[in-house]
């Protein structure tokens, strides 16, 4: 039982960091856009539950400079330990 919460909660974490990662591409491609609103209300939930890990990761991972992009690696980490954590889930659910 518990296996199956653990599953919902990284699937929907999942879900929020693909929102985050929309978010933070829509104004590269719309500058003038700002969420108003309902998506301004899941704009601020979204940026709510991601931003303290996110935060926390970039204090020891400083973004990869490509000439004038910055490559944020806190992100890719943080997606990437959530998709460890439901395959490690996965994995205990079937043993």
């Amino acid at each position: 039982m518990l296996g199956l919460v653990i599953s919902w909660v990284l699937g929907i974490y999942s879900i929020i960091l693909l929102a985050r990662l929309v978010l933070s591409w829509v104004p590269m491609f719309s500058p003038q856009w700002s969420p108003k609103g309902p998506v301004l209300v899941v704009a601020e939930a979204v940026y709510t539950l991601t931003d303290p890990p996110l935060r926390f990761l970039r204090r020891f991972i400083p973004p990869l400079r490509i000439g004038q992009v910055a490559l944020d690696l806190s992100f890719i980490v943080l997606w990437l330990c959530v998709l460890l954590l439901t395959r490690l889930n996965a994995a205990l659910l079937l043993s």
